[in-house]
């Protein structure tokens, strides 16, 4: 008997706005695409190829649809360090907290990626305009999990 089994990453974003007083001022979840260049570099981590592991999210305001070809974000206005990132089992998940006057605009897409410019990206979504003030601040919960 012959058995198939089919690796799969998927992923999805918790964003989460937060007024100047700390209130919450918007919740958002949004599944994600992992793209091949994202699938690559999970392929290079599991026989130990030297790749700079998962360091910066960004946002930008690019609104076509992500495809699996996809290597930048259309239109990126912000990029921050990662606050954290942790593998539970066979989920990864990373946060980054975009505060007062970085990332303002009315965004409508992220990604994940492995430097401070340029680098890998492992992840890609669009979504339904997030609209961050100048004062507000925004943190991203990106969960990707291999099943």
């Amino acid at each position: 008997m012959l058995t198939k089994e089919l690796l799969k990453a998927t992923g999805c974003l918790k964003i989460d706005v937060f007024n100047p007083d700390g209130s919450l001022k918007e919740t958002r979840e949004i599944d994600n695409l992992v793209v091949t260049v994202g699938k690559d570099f999970i392929a290079s981590r599991m026989v130990g190829v030297a790749a700079n592991v998962m360091s910066h999210m960004a946002v930008g305001t690019g609104s076509t649809a992500p495809v699996v070809g996809n290597t930048t974000l259309g239109t990126e206005t912000a990029r921050v360090a990662l606050t954290s990132g942790t593998a539970s089992g066979s989920v990864a998940t990373y946060v980054a907290t975009f505060g007062a006057g970085t990332g303002t605009a009315a965004l409508t897409e992220a990604g994940i990626f492995n430097a401070a410019s340029v680098g890998t990206m492992l992840c890609r979504t669009t979504f339904a305009v997030v609209n961050k003030g100048a004062s507000d601040a925004m943190t991203i919960t990106w969960t990707v999990t291999i099943s």
